[in-house]
């Protein structure tokens, strides 16, 4: 953690960013359609035209950094099929004590469909990021979840040395856990990620999970070539892949061919 002065610390925390957003999007007549969308402070989101409705989260403040709250809310009604992403790979900057939090709340009815699909967050040295998802399901209602964190501008060889992750996956089905995860890392974030059992070295990780998953999944997954490492299986209804790679760049790579073997259509700004 870095030391300031009072003063310094004062002048911060006056300066720090807030965000949030929340939506709901509902079927009619065979198509998905917006129905509430609220957004206040720094984060706003847009709908691209096509076929599928997408949601597009931009980040007006430029990034985030320790102190900054942003919170995402979103509500697929019943028979609804909603894909959310980001306008860009969020970047979490330097912090001087406070960590920057997002939650995440998503909520899927009967017989709806979510991908959450936003691009990779960066970790800039000495960052401190503290994110929590929390999910809830109906019993038919289908995800697609990928969460991607590159330590570092791995493209201009940068690194990031120190800082903290906290990384909270709660997922419920019919009220029920069905999955539950979190990861942390604190202090020597470099001398973590080079163990064997963590990343041995690579500085780009990732989650996917689909639900519901099954060995089909599995298969397809482990067919498919990959710049780095990818590992995936399945229990009780849901499947999960981890992805380790040396760049942001091979992160990117592997989640595509992973997304578009057992998640569907890529977002269109996956594609630039």
């Amino acid at each position: 953690m870095l030391k300031v002065s009072a003063a310094q610390a004062k002048a911060f925390k006056a300066n720090r960013a807030q965000g949030r957003i929340a939506l709901s999007v509902a079927a009619s007549n065979g198509r998905s359609r917006r129905k509430h969308v609220y957004e206040d402070g720094a984060l706003r989101v847009r709908f691209p035209n096509g076929d599928d409705l997408e949601a597009m989260i931009v980040n007006t403040a430029g990034g985030m950094a320790g102190g900054d709250r942003f919170g995402i809310e979103a509500h697929v009604g019943t028979d609804a099929a909603l894909t959310v992403t980001t306008a860009a790979a969020e970047k979490v900057y330097r912090s001087l004590g406070d960590d920057t939090s997002i939650e995440v709340r998503l909520t899927v009815d009967s017989g709806g469909l979510l991908r959450w699909l936003p691009q990779e967050t960066i970790l800039f040295d000495a960052a401190r990021l503290r994110r929590t998802v929390e999910v809830d399901l109906a019993p038919d209602a289908a995800l697609a979840v990928a969460e991607g964190v590159v330590f570092g501008r791995t493209a201009m060889n940068e690194e990031m040395r120190q800082g903290f992750l906290f990384d909270r996956w709660r997922v419920r089905r019919d009220r029920q856990l069905v999955f539950a995860d979190a990861a942390r890392l604190d202090g020597d974030i470099a001398g973590a990620l080079a163990r064997p059992a963590v990343a041995r070295g690579g500085l780009a990780l990732a989650t996917v999970l689909i639900a519901p998953g099954n060995d089909r999944h599995v298969a397809v997954v482990r067919a498919q070539d990959y710049a780095g490492e990818v590992g995936i299986s399945a229990w009780n209804g849901l499947a999960l892949a981890r992805l380790v790679a040396q760049t942001g760049e091979a992160l990117r790579h592997d989640l595509r061919q992973i997304l578009q073997v057992v998640g569907g259509s890529l977002p269109r700004l996956w594609l630039n």
